[in-house]
């Protein structure tokens, strides 16, 4: 992880994807043109991509091939297994059965699952929800690349490996994405609703908003237009390992097609699927302290992208397929991109891209000069990063701070309001204990799902 932090985020497509939202083309050409990009370049083997702007529909298109083996184009209502964009659907969930009564954000997992250990950590649901229960991630254990290689990987199994692995830290004391968390939330949905995991996504969600096209993974029933994952090795495409849902659960087995996702946001965020209050919770950053806001709400990244605007969004990565759901609350815009061969083309960069188009029409806001003074802030900080220690040393240069990890080559900070900065895609905030003097901590936050707090050395 070390080496990628300081790495260009970018990759081959986005130059291309730029360069194309750039050009003088009508802009319906030029998203036709982003969205099948990956096929374009031969990237992806195919994809559906639906982008909607309050009741418009801007563009709904699939690009290549659901079946390699039988050349069977790809169709906008293709099923995709949808990774990890089925954990704001699970964190629906606990927010309905919140609102029915059943359960407290507050309650701890003990209260649903007496048998967890928790080595003496107060883990609530709040917690499992936005990742800062400190629960190992179970997809992260040198036993799980063999154990899901076996088609008849049992729940119970992956229950026991989930309860194997001490914690990662203190419950509170650090954001850390676990399927882990959202594994668990599945069986406390289980036991409030009285339902099975699938049925309550089946009878609770999917049936009320007409989502006739998602369900529960079953990777060995027979699915009308489903599409097939793919990945590339050598130059060569071929079938991808079929995924088994017994073990990926309430973290990432659910799926759906792009025309169901898009009536999902609709009414998720349109006020159809939870209480005001619980939707508030639900797209509100979580805070570690008073200052150390998360880039994560429940089941969803919620915040400010690099271009300003305000966004809601997860994605998902299944053996086969990648996936990205976005929704733009200011322009009531959402993007949906489903592919089934991940590697090479990041659906997220590309909703970007879309969204950059679509909104901005191409238009990079300015970047902003820091007005403050840079000397409290130069310093060393010590903390965790996700492979262990790290050291983050902030430098003044010669146009403002600069910042290096574990002695790489300086790089210079981008100002974004306050004390918050960010180089690539991490974002630092550093927190004075008092009104003035040098910083006392630094808010590490690499990625959406992880937030470190760092220690001035």
């Amino acid at each position: 992880m070390l080496n990628h932090l300081f790495r260009a985020s970018g990759l081959v497509i986005v130059s291309a994807v730029m360069a194309t939202a750039q050009s003088g083309a009508p802009q319906s050409q030029r998203l036709d043109s982003i969205a099948g990009s990956g096929v374009a370049r031969q990237l992806v083997v195919g994809s559906v991509v639906a982008v909607v702007k309050g009741n418009d529909t801007v563009l709904f298109k699939a690009y290549g091939k659901a079946d390699v083996e039988w050349n069977v184009p790809m169709s906008t209502d293709a099923m995709f297994e949808i990774g990890s964009i089925a954990k704001q659907f699970t964190a629906a969930a606990i927010l309905q059965l919140r609102d029915a009564g059943k359960l407290s954000l507050d309650d701890e997992i003990t209260k649903w699952l007496p048998d967890f250990e928790t080595h003496g950590n107060k883990v609530t649901l709040r917690n499992l929800l936005n990742h800062t229960s400190g629960i190992h991630d179970f997809t992260e254990t040198r036993e799980f690349p063999v154990l899901v290689s076996n088609r008849v990987f049992p729940r119970d199994s992956a229950y026991a490996l989930i309860k194997k692995y001490p914690f990662d830290f203190p419950s509170g004391s650090a954001q850390l994405y676990s399927n882990s968390g959202f594994w668990l939330l599945g069986l406390v949905i289980e036991k409030a609703s009285g339902m099975s995991y699938e049925d309550y996504a089946e009878k609770k969600i999917f049936e009320p908003l007409g989502m006739k096209r998602s369900t529960y993974c079953d990777s060995y029933a027979n699915i009308e237009r489903r599409a097939h994952g793919y990945r590339t090795r050598n130059g060569q495409t071929m079938r991808a390992p079929t995924s088994v849902h017994t073990w990926g659960f309430a973290a990432g087995s659910l799926c759906s097609t792009a025309g169901d996702m898009v009536t999902w946001l609709k009414a998720l965020h349109g006020g159809k699927v939870l209480s005001p209050a619980s939707y508030a919770e639900m797209t509100t950053p979580a805070k570690l302290t008073e200052w150390a806001t998360l880039r994560y709400g429940m089941g969803l990244g919620v915040y400010k992208d690099f271009n300003g605007l305000q966004l809601f969004e997860h994605g998902g990565i299944n053996a086969g397929f990648w996936t990205q759901a976005n929704w733009y609350p200011e322009s009531q815009t959402g993007i949906v991109l489903l592919t089934n061969s991940p590697g090479s083309l990041d659906p997220e960069e590309v909703a970007e891209a879309l969204a950059w188009t679509l909104l901005l029409d191409g238009r990079r806001p300015a970047v902003r000069q820091f007005t403050g003074d840079p000397a409290p802030l130069v310093g060393r900080y010590k903390g965790r990063g996700r492979n262990g220690e790290l050291t983050i040393e902030v430098t003044q240069g010669p146009q403002g701070p600069m910042v290096s990890a574990n002695s790489s080559p300086p790089r210079p900070l981008i100002w974004l309001d306050g004390s918050t900065f960010r180089f690539q895609g991490i974002v630092l905030t550093f927190h004075h204990s008092g009104n003035s003097g040098p910083a006392t901590e630094l808010g590490f936050n690499p990625a959406k799902g992880m937030y470190s707090i760092f220690k001035r050395q």
